[in-house]
């Protein structure tokens, strides 16, 4: 039995112990906004409270879309032209969720169900696992509204698929399909669409199976590895492996190994 929980602009449905959030704005498209970005700060925090239970997240957009990335229609006070200084904006709205996301205690999959564009397509940068339909498309028009690449995407895209095959991304601003995406590392699978979101329902429910804290801290050694040197990351792993090693689901690992059955680890 799953229930809903509603925040602005985003819903999270409980299926056991995987936190489904959607992007829930379909008439634009799920294109971001402040609020939008609110919605999903509350929406993350909530899942990351013990007593809900939850072990893994999935993130994906309502309707056709995955992210069509800033509201360029909307007129009134939530105009884009409106907002004064953007760099603000960045800063006290969206910028401290992608920090949340980077932080996030459990594991994060992103299933790309349509296009993914502008910080869309950044959001879906923090994921541990992304899966596309094979229809979904990706995008990074900034320099098409004469805006510069933002969400991380100038750090992390060089990270991941190389210099060269970000400055085609983000100078040429042109669509990248999702076996294209695929084949140059940016995304991990695709599936056909109608398959997407039952993948990475099993893939999450595979990873509600095991030990939570340990891939916390397994996120963590992976995302300051980008800003560490060699020997801070070494520090770096012997600090969470100290924290690895008292927990419940490290010494169930060793016994379950050593009576030759399987791990039953309750994520603590």
């Amino acid at each position: 039995m799953s229930t809903m929980t509603a925040f602005d602009d985003i819903t999270v449905q409980a299926e056991e112990r995987v936190a489904l959030i959607r992007l829930n704005d379909p008439k634009t498209l799920n294109a971001i906004s402040p609020r939008m970005m609110g919605g999903l700060s509350q929406a993350l925090s909530h899942i990351e409270k013990a007593e809900q239970g939850f072990r893994c997240a999935i993130l994906t957009g309502e309707g056709r879309a995955f992210c069509s990335g800033a509201n360029l229609t909307t007129t009134g006070p939530d105009d884009i032209l409106r907002q004064g200084d953007l760099g603000r904006v960045l800063r006290a709205s969206y910028y401290p969720v992608l920090r949340q996301m980077r932080g996030f205690k459990m594991p994060l999959l992103i299933a790309i169900n349509g296009p993914a564009l502008g910080f869309g397509l950044c959001l879906a940068l923090m994921g541990d696992v992304i899966l596309a339909a094979r229809s979904a498309f990706f995008q990074l028009t900034f320099s098409r509204i004469g805006l510069v690449p933002d969400g991380g995407a100038p750090w992390l895209l060089p990270r991941i698929i190389g210099m060269a095959r970000t400055k085609e991304l983000v100078i040429l601003a042109e669509r990248l399909g999702a076996e294209k995406a695929l084949d140059w590392g940016l995304i991990n699978q695709v599936h056909d669409d109608e398959k997407l979101l039952e993948a990475a329902k099993a893939l999450a429910t595979e990873l509600t199976q095991r030990p939570t804290a340990t891939l916390s801290l397994i996120r963590r050694a992976y995302w300051d590895s980008l800003d560490n040197s060699y020997e801070e990351q070494l520090e770096l792993e012997a600090e969470l492996q100290s924290l690895a090693g008292r927990t419940q689901d490290f010494a169930e690992g060793v016994m379950a190994f050593r009576e030759k059955r399987l791990p039953v680890f309750k994520g603590a």
